[in-house]
């Protein structure tokens, strides 16, 4: 007799097609309904904390500190993110628009590693999402020392100075909290069966959550490109080249380096995938036309949720030809 399969099981099964689903649909709704969408930016935080709750809820502690002592996987997501991303940045900077305020913007979306839904994207595409997490703090700390180092010297003068204190919130609310919740339920889960079917409800919720960040993320940033598009849209070839060259070029790294194909894969997203959502504070923050920066992070979020999902469809599909 064939088991049923779970409404969750479905949703994993149709995720890509859902996700793109819930891009259109935030796309739609922040373009028909302006005022509505732009309300809804203070949704994205509360939302993406809860995605990356569930996410490490897959991940126990032990595993965390056996993930630490990879140092040849440590070794490669750092030299990827601080040593071959800086490269890349600087090769495609000369193709930038020459508006101070753009360039400043891209530079800094571009420089630094994400530390929040690169783990999920990474975990759906069949990465090692347990290793990256692992990683997490060591690559928000490095981004934190030396990102305005790179800007400062891809600028050419002073105006790359960075406040870490909205990196170090974003750490808090994004990674810490989460983690510490997820360890907690893990814990309830262990010592009582009440606590065992909260957190196998809480896992179910995946999906769901993935499609309102998406959704929730995008209608209330695409207001704020459209009414800027013509002064940004020079960047969204950088972007796109930037997300194709990562991938292709990380493809390389962990096939020179031998990485297992789950390491490997984690690797990759990582390159890939920019921490747009976390330096948004930063641009804002930034004595320089703030507005049209943080159209510009923006921008960035916008092609790399649908470069992700793509990523997520194309490495799915060769892992199932394997």
């Amino acid at each position: 007799m064939q088991a049923t399969v779970t409404v969750p099981e479905r949703l994993e099964q149709h995720q890509v097609a859902l996700y793109l689903l819930a891009i259109g649909a935030g796309l739609g709704f922040g373009l028909a309904l302006t005022s509505a969408a732009q309300s809804m930016d203070v949704a994205v935080t509360p939302l993406l904390a809860a995605l990356l709750y569930v996410t490490f809820l897959q991940v126990k502690a032990t595993d965390l500190a056996a993930s630490l002592r990879d140092r040849k996987f440590l070794a490669v997501v750092l030299s990827v993110n601080f040593v071959i991303v800086p490269a890349v940045v600087a090769a495609l900077s000369p193709l930038l628009p020459a508006d101070d305020a753009i360039r400043v913007g891209a530079l800094l979306v571009l420089l630094c590693p994400c530390v929040d839904y690169v783990v999920v994207f990474a975990g759906l595409a069949g990465g090692d999402n347990q290793r990256l997490l692992a990683a997490t703090p060591l690559l928000l700390l490095a981004q934190m020392l030396i990102v305005p180092v790179y800007l400062t010297l891809l600028l050419g003068d002073g105006r790359a100075a960075i406040d870490p204190e909205p990196f170090l919130w974003a750490f808090a609310i994004l990674i810490v909290v989460p983690l510490a919740l997820a360890w907690l339920t893990q814990a309830w889960a262990a010592r009582s069966d009440v606590g065992r079917r909260a957190g196998d409800a809480a896992s179910t919720t995946m999906v769901p959550l993935m499609m309102a960040v998406l959704f929730t993320a995008v209608s209330s940033q695409i207001p704020r490109i459209d009414s800027r598009f013509d002064d940004i849209a020079g960047v969204i070839p950088v972007y796109v080249a930037f997300l194709a060259a990562m991938t292709i070029i990380g493809l390389v790294v962990v096939r020179g380096c031998r990485l297992t194909p789950a390491s490997g894969t984690a690797v990759v997203f990582s390159g890939a995938t920019r921490n747009s959502l976390v330096v948004l504070p930063l641009a804002l923050a930034l004595p320089v036309g703030a507005e049209l920066a943080a159209a510009t992070v923006i921008t960035q979020t916008l092609v790399e949720l649908i470069g992700m999902v793509i990523l997520v469809w194309v490495f799915t599909y060769a892992a199932r030809r394997r």
